[in-house]
Order: structure tokens, then sequence, then C-alpha cells
């Protein structure tokens, strides 16, 4: 029914609930978030359905069986349990990411084309679902005021970190300010760099000497005040991703700037074909010894996938 909240369902992971959420918000739907963590022993064979599988998730959850609603989106491989359960009950679902389980046990699952899902009823994509569009670049670039003033060119380093598939050293991040120093001796500019989550705690501080005396901005943790991210991609004229995050890519690739991956050497599995996919397409390129300026297409799935969840569900 349009304009029912649509549940998203997450184990509250950021990059999990950023998707849900992006494809909740280009359906103009109102969202009611669930942050869900299945006990043992559903925890361990999820998406499996087991026997008494309805107290998976507690009791304010299997209460909310009772009255489930029209649409609910879930990511990540935890919730897809619990959108089988609101299936079972009526409820049309879409599952983001692969679930490991065959498709049909889905209304819709909505699939990064670096995970190799197929189906009648998969949705692929390339990279991962996310909100960045031309509105909310200009929100960004209107709220980040004080970035403006940093001089030109200004290139964005996001940072992110170690993963079953990378491993980022001080080595790499030293190898990479080489580069990114070197170009702002030669053409001026600033740097703007932000970590992530993941990014090893020695970074912090190597960041901060390695870029004293330059025009930069920092920003590590908490402490250094609001994390200025959007900031950083709204107005950038180059952007310095690392090859981790697929997530990340995502959003730096949905900008009008170039962008410059990190680490490629460093980057196995599932992140190494997405980027693969990405210099293939040339919207990015490797981080080489210059950042030379190339058109830009920006890549932008979110809208698209969304237009094509409501023609399927409608069919």
């Amino acid at each position: 029914m349009p304009g029912s909240p649509v549940w998203t369902i997450t184990d509250g992971n950021a990059g999990n609930v950023r998707q849900a959420h992006a494809l909740a918000a280009a359906l103009g739907r109102p969202i009611r978030d669930w942050s869900l963590a299945p006990r043992a022993p559903w925890r361990w064979t999820a998406p499996r359905r087991l026997p008494a599988d309805h107290v998976a998730f507690g009791r304010d959850f299997a209460d909310a069986l009772a009255a489930p609603p029209g649409l609910a989106i879930g990511c990540g491989r935890q919730s897809a349990l619990a959108t089988r359960l609101l299936r079972a009950r009526g409820t049309r679902v879409v599952q983001i990411l692969d679930p490991r389980l065959d498709p049909r046990h889905w209304d819709l699952v909505v699939a990064p084309e670096h995970d190799g899902l197929d189906g009648p009823n998969v949705i692929r994509l390339l990279g991962s679902l996310h909100p960045v569009d031309e509105a909310w670049l200009a929100q960004a670039h209107a709220h980040y005021t004080a970035l403006a003033t940093l001089p030109r060119p200004r290139t964005s380093l996001l940072l992110g970190g170690n993963s079953g598939h990378a491993r980022l050293d001080e080595a790499f991040l030293h190898a990479t300010l080489d580069v990114l120093l070197r170009q702002l001796r030669q053409e001026g500019g600033s740097l703007m760099a932000t970590t992530s989550r993941r990014t090893p705690a020695g970074f912090a501080e190597q960041l901060r000497k390695r870029l004293a005396g330059y025009e930069s901005l920092v920003w590590t943790g908490p402490r250094d005040g609001a994390n200025p991210y959007p900031g950083l991609l709204a107005h950038a004229d180059r952007i310095v991703c690392t090859g981790d995050s697929v997530n990340m890519l995502s959003e730096a690739c949905a900008t009008a700037v170039p962008v410059h991956v990190a680490g490629i050497e460093r980057i196995r599995g599932r992140p190494r074909r997405y980027i693969e996919s990405l210099l293939g397409s040339g919207r990015a390129r490797p981080l080489g010894e210059r950042m030379d300026g190339y058109a830009v297409t920006p890549l932008r799935e979110t809208a698209r996938v969304a237009a094509e969840v409501e023609r399927r569900l409608r069919s």
C-alpha cells in the first residue's frame, strides 16, 4: 500500500543499514527500522529455517509478526531469516545481498554483479545501494561550507581498512601518501582525509604527521567532531579511495569527479571483482604516480533498482 511503512531489517551493520535505507527512501516509503541479531542456533544457520524460528529474534519481533507490514527490505545474511518469516505471513520481501540460499525464498533479491548471483527474481547492480545522487551532494555541499575555503584542487582521501578480502598496513599508507603529497607539492591545492571504523589505529597518527604543514583536513574519529564524509564527497575535485569497501567505492563513483583506487594489489575476492568492473568501464582508475583528470559519468544504481523493484512487485 503506497505510503505505508516499510520495515528495514538488518544486523545493525552500518553498511547494511545504509543499503536498506537507500532502497526504502528511493521507493518513497516511511521507514520502521529493525536491528536484529538472531540467537543460537539460528544465527549459525540463517537464513535456513529451523523449528520454532519465530522466536529466533526475541519476543518483540515474534509479537510483531502478528501484524506484518506490506513490504520489508532486508540486508545481510542474518536479516534474510527474518524476511523469510515475514514472507510466510504475507509480506512482500526484498533481500539485499546474496542470502547464500536459493533466491526463490524471497520475492526479490538485489545482488551486486560481483556476487555472481542470478535468477528470475534477482535484480543485479554494479556496486551497492546508497543515497548519493545530485540532490544528496547538493545538500552536503551546502552543509559543509567550510570545506569550500580549502584551496583547489581538493583531493579527498577515503581510507577503509582490513577485512577478509584486504590487508592495509602502514607501508601501504605511506606509499599512498607519497603519491598524494608529491602531487600536492607540484600543483598546490589541498587534501581532505577521513578514516573508517576498520582503519588500523596507527593510521591516525601517521596521517597527522605526514599532512602537518600542508593545506589539509583530517578526520580520524569522534574526537575530531562530526564525520565530514558527505562534505568530502561533495567538495572534492577528485577522490582517492581504498579498494576494500564496495560501499565506499560505490558512493565515490556516484559523484561527478574522477576516482582513483589505492591498494588494488592488496584486494582479492568479491571487492577485487568489483574494482575490475569499475576499471573496465572507465569509471575509476588505479592510483598511479599522477592523478590526471578524465571525463566522468556518475555511477548511480539506486534509482534504477528502486524502479525495477516497484515494477516487479506490481506484476
